[in-house]
């Protein structure tokens, strides 16, 4: 009795051991700032030492002169809107125009086979080689950037959506139809949202198809446009008013990937659900 007794007093005595406290992390936005902080001091510190050369590669101090020169002028906020307004308009466009059709080839196989082919086809040819073409067909104003964005994004739109319809679950579309379920409801109930996922993350990629698109047909023939400030730029050797102008169009490929991401939340909201319940650390 005696040893049972102190057993358990030895039992509660001993203290629980205890859990291990997770270590300091550095804010994810500090770590990023501090790494493009070297990035552009490194960059300064060879162009001053002249270890590269400020002709050939600007500087980060030349970039913010440009930049600010660019700001204070307009002309930045005019090319950019230009851009941007036709990036955004060929990237809806070409995604809806090509979402559409992709998703309908499921519901006829036959049709599918038919044209899978001259998908492939056109997809294997560059769709800059048709630049000249659009061009010469819709001149050199607004709407020929807008279409050489649409025939970027809407053929990949099509594929991942017409493949996305494909890889849909066929045990439960077996099941759908067992119990009644009409083509149309089986592709309401299951096709098209089992494609969801993979057609947001076609818009991810379609954004940069998007911006390729009318920065080529600034590059070609435009007075306006980001495309066509680092044209002129690069052609009179101006470096940092050229990085400016990249620099500008990732800005523009992040509020694109904003709007992305809220449309992602609107649509996905169970993706997002899952998401937050697998990565809890």
């Amino acid at each position: 009795m005696t040893q049972t007794s102190a057993s358990l007093a030895q039992g509660v005595a001993s203290p629980a051991p205890a859990r291990p406290r997770p270590g300091f992390r550095v804010p994810v936005l500090a770590t990023q700032l501090f790494i493009l902080a070297v990035l552009f001091g490194a960059w300064e510190a060879a162009v001053r030492t002249g270890a590269v050369s400020g002709f050939l590669f600007g500087s980060p101090a030349g970039v913010v002169q440009a930049g600010w020169k660019l700001i204070v002028s307009g002309e930045l906020w005019e090319h950019a809107n230009y851009t941007l307004w036709a990036s955004a308009a060929g990237f809806v466009v070409g995604t809806v125009v090509g979402t559409i059709p992709g998703l309908a080839l499921w519901y006829s196989p036959y049709g599918a086979k038919v044209v899978e082919p001259f998908l492939v086809a056109i997809n294997s040819v560059p769709k800059i080689a048709f630049a000249p073409l659009v061009i010469l067909w819709f001149g050199t104003g607004l709407i020929s950037k807008v279409a050489l964005s649409i025939s970027l994004t809407s053929i990949v739109a099509l594929l991942a959506a017409f493949q996305a319809a494909k890889d849909a679950d066929p045990d439960i579309q077996k099941m759908l139809v067992s119990l009644g379920a009409t083509k149309r409801q089986i592709f309401a109930k299951v096709v098209v949202p089992s494609a969801l996922p993979a057609i947001i993350a076609t818009f991810r990629i379609n954004i940069g198809f998007a911006l390729v698109g009318t920065v080529v047909g600034e590059f070609i023939s435009s007075k306006y446009g980001l495309g066509h400030i680092i044209f002129v730029a690069s052609s009179l050797y101006d470096l940092n008013t050229v990085w400016v102008g990249i620099f500008s169009l990732m800005a523009l490929g992040f509020v694109l990937y904003a709007g992305v991401d809220i449309a992602e939340k609107r649509l996905l909201r169970w993706k997002d659900q899952t998401y937050a319940t697998q990565f809890k650390l």
